[in-house]
């Protein structure tokens, strides 16, 4: 079967948008899965639907990478965007063409083909993606190496080009999943131009003439598919062999922090894409953090104790979900500071994501370090209730009775892999800091008055003193015991 390029795509018989030939206008850090179902898929359809005219070239950010599966594929590559939407099962195909080609900078004159096109007048946004860890300060990133070896090292190194060609600033949106990631890339940027000694005109132009974003980016993307039967199977019905096909689901936002000038800039808005310019990315970070995984980390430890082991099958039980639903819309919404159509338009949207027929969600993996996961995502919601409405939230409350229980459920021995604990006639692992699990281990013995008493007095867990808030202490014992006695399942219908 054919190699998937511009020719093998129109033999296919494929009749969806395809853009063979437009400029380069953005220069993208991150060639990877991600990204590609993301970042430039909202520029493929921006050259849709709002004439964008405009192709992304790739740099490689490591030493390895997709490099050459791309420019064999002169840049193409199928997408399947699947999930779920108000119950309705979604598996939507498209070719990816706003992709032009990708650059190694590790390889012979690939550096100087990144600087070369940091000197092209059709170059304006710059995008990145470079992971949590690419966005450091390394004092061994020198000016004259080929390329140097930080991200903000590149980058610097790509402005002092264009700067010295003379050419206008960048639109900068920086992807990595750091806060304020854009602050933090312009002030490893600045250092750069410090420990360099570059021209004080140069600092004044890349601080004035560029916009360095902060964004949140929210889309899951499983990326390739592992089965290679499945696989074969949509090669055979694309009628082309595709190395670079992508999968992500249905639901994607991305939100720039930038200027208002910045919507009429870049082609989303008119693309009618979710992508919005605000004034400051925090509230929809809140959003996110307390809403997607608040509700993830208030319901699975409980879900999982009642028996379930997919995210999936919580979503079709009128108990989990019932619960699920209570808190986030009784509970964690009314403390938000955003638009409560807005909110609630998202937590609409989250059980349709929980409910992805595509996505095995387990939740022994979303169990991981529950104890930071709890005190991040859920406790500034309860606490932010509490001090609203002068009472306890059930379903908050009973959260934490559930985590308790999780971490505590006829534990058997503490390992090198973990606290070993029971449900029913099974084991089960969790993974949490040693601490922490030291800390079950040693209060295994404990009745549930004493239990829940030792863990909420425990500030380095919390950070305060939890039973300080009227009344939440004997609600979680009140919780724990009826989990214990119950079932998990019995003590969230309780609640709701």
């Amino acid at each position: 079967m054919a190699l998937l390029n511009y020719d093998v795509l129109a033999k296919s018989g494929y009749t969806g948008y395809v853009l063979r030939n437009a400029p380069e206008k953005i220069m993208q850090f991150g060639e990877g899965n991600f990204l590609r179902a993301f970042v430039d898929y909202f520029f493929d359809v921006a050259n849709e639907k709002a004439g964008f005219n405009g192709k992304a070239v790739l740099v490689q950010p490591i030493a390895s990478g997709l490099t050459d599966l791309i420019n064999q594929q002169e840049g193409l590559y199928t997408l399947y965007l699947r999930g779920s939407e108000k119950g309705r099962k979604i598996d939507n195909k498209r070719v990816i063409s706003s992709c032009s080609r990708a650059i190694n900078p590790y390889a012979p004159d690939g550096w100087q083909a990144v600087l070369t096109l940091a000197k092209s007048p059709d170059l304006s946004i710059v995008v990145s993606n470079t992971t949590e860890a690419g966005i450091v300060y390394e004092e061994g990133s020198k000016f004259d190496q080929t390329p140097p070896a930080s991200f903000p090292a590149k980058l610097t190194r790509v402005l002092w080009e264009r700067w010295k060609a003379g050419l206008d600033g960048l639109v900068i949106l920086s992807c990595e999943l750091i806060d304020n990631n854009g602050k933090e890339l312009l002030s490893c940027v600045n250092k750069y131009i410090a420990q360099w000694g570059l021209d004080a005109a140069f600092k004044d132009w890349v601080n004035g003439k560029n916009i360095f974003c902060s964004t949140l980016v929210d889309r899951i993307v499983p990326g390739r598919i592992r089965d290679a039967a499945e696989l074969a199977e949509l090669n055979k019905a694309n009628g082309y062999e595709d190395n670079l096909l992508d999968v992500g689901e249905v639901f994607g936002v991305w939100v720039i922090e930038g200027p208002a000038e910045l919507e009429d800039r870049l082609p989303f808005k008119k693309a009618g894409l979710p992508v919005h310019v605000v004034p400051d990315v925090t509230p929809y970070k809140k959003r996110k953090v307390r809403i997607l995984n608040g509700a993830h980390t208030g319901f699975v430890p409980g879900a999982y104790l009642a028996g379930f082991d997919i995210v999936r099958d919580c979503m079709h039980n009128d108990t989990i979900r019932g619960f699920m639903n209570k808190m986030l819309y009784d509970e964690i919404i009314p403390t938000l500071p955003l638009d409560k159509k807005d909110l609630n338009e998202f937590a609409e949207a989250v059980q349709d994501r929980f409910n992805n027929p595509f996505v095995n969600h387990e939740l022994m993996s979303i169990s991981l370090n529950s104890t930071s996961k709890w005190r991040a995502r859920n406790m500034p919601s309860l606490l932010e209730y509490v001090e609203e409405k002068h009472s306890l939230p059930p379903c908050l409350t009973m959260s934490l009775a559930a985590y308790i229980a999780f971490y505590s459920s006829s534990i058997q021995e503490l390992t090198d892999k973990g606290l070993i604990c029971s449900r029913g006639k099974n084991t089960y692992t969790v993974s949490d800091d040693r601490w922490v699990l030291e800390f079950y281990y040693g209060h295994r013995n404990d009745s549930p008055d004493e239990l829940v008493h030792s863990v909420m007095t425990n500030k380095d867990m919390w950070g305060q003193d939890l039973t300080e808030i009227p009344g939440f202490e004997a609600a979680v014992v009140n919780g724990l015991k009826k989990i214990r006695n119950d079932g998990a399942e019995a003590a969230f219908k309780s609640v709701i």
